[in-house]
């Protein structure tokens, strides 16, 4: 069993997938889906994962990336989703994947004096039921505190103190949603799962009314397969409702809500801590993220193409307008260096009345029809973990056979086993690699204990150790032949974040990049200059909402 996903083991996955016969078959390859995958394996069932893009291409790369239990749902009465999420939030930070998942200080600014008593009740229950789902009295997350004015100014000076009367801090978990999906799914294959990106499904077997495999197809080669399987699980989240479609009729609707997300230069906002605060219809966080600040999020109903949700300038006015009320200097477009929007998928029944989609249920739901098919929709991303285990019960209730508990609880996944051992080398490593001790350290929270193997081609090629706009060759190489990237786009938007994190989006990059992962994949120049077009085309459609308002425009 292997962790690695490379060109030569996604040929050997095709192999072993067309005409195969598996227990599960699971469709989508974001966290719920490799979710599913890694609680299925681990349970030893035979699994295939199949998602039509690149891991974690849609939701799962486009999300808020803080792990928390969701403060903003205890006044919507939601306790159980608090307190599962909670639970979960603090099993990443202490054992499933502490290297990708850390505290990070959270205030809730004051502005009214009555906030205080109020706002303080909900950050007091919040603690209170994250130790009551602890085991063994170790805790994820420090517990919150209270500041007066100063002390609220003096963990963030970039506050106005003409609108704050104190604050409240908390913590919740930050984390890299991207390379957390592509852990759980490497995790996944090396349990056993086979897992194949960049081919889509196209149908659902039937043998009469149960359904009995997919069809997908391989869109590097554009070849068709099928698969069979005992019970095919449907994690597709924007795309459920029509997955199921394809098995018969439809029982549930998905309604996708856009949430739009900035990235911000580190100094635009002089705090050391994050801030959630009242919006005009929810809340605005602007978190701290591996150096930068990220401001989010919008909540509305989107209808448009769901592989491509945009940034529309609307939604950055409004980001910016609803923080820009408790800051002393205004942010502007001027200090935001990428956009990215992503859809959650909202269960909704269906027939249903117009409806915000924030009084939508962020809960999770398992449908088990039709026969042979298990639907796991909606939740959060925190409780990723949750939802497979669930849907994988489920699976085995449609394969009439009793399944050993779930392990996935005490499952670390790949990079987090000895990540701390390996963190108390990062000045030898630096040292021996001849790499400065800062890209060393930012590693380790990317790769944990992967990253001596990660550093270890620089011992041969010094080349691969001359940072390339803020990442090391290393890096770029590593996402094809570890991390199952097949494009340039893979690599730039989610192996790493040069799409969101430079002004230039690392465009200027790109061709140097691509010649880097032309050897491994095959490509030709006349590829590499395409994927170089590709890339700017996504940047631009990421960035059209940035554009200012004309001049004149009302």
């Amino acid at each position: 069993m292997t962790a690695v996903l490379s060109p030569a083991a996604r040929e050997a996955a095709l192999a072993a997938v067309k005409g195969g016969s598996f227990d599960v078959a699971v469709v989508g390859g974001g966290v719920t889906g490799a979710g599913v995958a890694l609680d299925a394996a681990a349970r030893g069932l035979s699994v295939v994962l199949l998602e039509a893009g690149d891991l974690a291409s849609g939701t799962s790369s486009r999300s808020g990336k803080t792990v928390h239990g969701g403060l903003r749902y205890l006044e919507q009465l939601n306790f159980t989703l608090v307190a599962e999420a909670l639970h979960e939030r603090d099993l990443m930070v202490r054992t499933l994947a502490p290297h990708l998942v850390t505290p990070e200080p959270f205030l809730f600014p004051l502005t009214k004096h009555w906030e205080r008593p109020y706002i303080g009740a909900g950050v007091l229950l919040y603690d209170l039921m994250a130790a009551a789902g602890r085991t063994g009295g170790r805790g994820g997350v420090p517990h919150h505190r209270h500041l007066s004015r100063r002390g609220a100014l003096r963990e963030a000076p970039g506050l106005d103190p003409r609108v704050v009367t104190g604050a409240l801090q908390y913590y919740d978990g930050r984390m890299d949603d991207a390379r957390h999906t592509l852990a759980v799914a490497r995790t996944a294959a090396a349990h056993g799962a086979v897992v194949l990106s960049h081919a889509p499904v196209v149908d659902v077997i039937r043998d009469g009314p149960r359904v009995t495999g997919v069809s997908a197809e391989d869109t590097v080669s554009g070849s068709r397969f099928d698969v069979a399987a005992s019970v095919v699980v449907n994690a597709a989240g924007v795309w459920a409702a029509d997955i199921q479609a394809m098995a018969g009729p439809p029982t549930f609707a998905v309604q996708p809500a856009k949430g739009v997300h900035l990235l911000v230069d580190q100094e635009a906002f002089d705090s050391r801590t994050g801030i959630l605060a009242r919006a005009e219809d929810s809340v605005i966080i602007l978190r701290k993220w591996f150096g930068h600040w990220l401001l989010g999020t919008t909540d509305t109903a989107y209808d448009g193409d769901r592989r491509a949700p945009t940034v529309e300038r609307e939604d950055v006015d409004y980001l910016l307008r609803n923080v820009n009320r408790y800051l002393a200097r205004p942010l502007s477009r001027e200090d935001v260096l990428g956009t990215f929007a992503g859809l959650r998928p909202l269960l909704a029944p269906i027939a249903k009345d117009a409806a915000t989609t924030s009084a939508l249920s962020r809960d999770h739901t398992v449908v088990e029809e039709p026969a042979g098919m298990v639907t796991v929709v909606g939740g959060k991303y925190t409780t990723y973990r949750r939802m497979a285990r669930d849907a994988v019960d489920a699976v085995g209730r449609a394969m009439g056979t009793g399944l050993p508990a779930s392990p996935t609880a005490s499952l670390p996944l790949v990079g987090a086993a000895g990540w701390q051992a390996v963190g108390n080398r990062v000045a030898r490593l630096a040292a021996e690699h001849g790499v400065a001790e800062e890209h060393v350290r930012r590693m380790l929270h990317r790769y944990g204990d992967e990253l001596p193997d990660v550093l270890a081609p620089i011992h041969t090629d010094p080349a691969l150790g001359e940072p390339i706009a803020g990442y090391l060759p290393v890096e770029f190489r590593r996402a094809v032949t570890h991390e199952g990237a097949l494009t340039l786009a893979d690599v730039l938007h989610r192996r790493t974040h040069l799409a969101i994190e430079r002004s230039d989006a690392g465009l200027p990059a790109a061709p140097a990049v691509a010649a880097l992962l032309a050897p491994l994949l095959g490509w030709d120049a006349d590829r590499q200059s395409r994927e170089v077009a590709a890339y700017r085309a996504e940047v631009e459609r990421d960035r059209a909402g940035l554009a200012a308002e004309p001049a004149g425009a009302s």
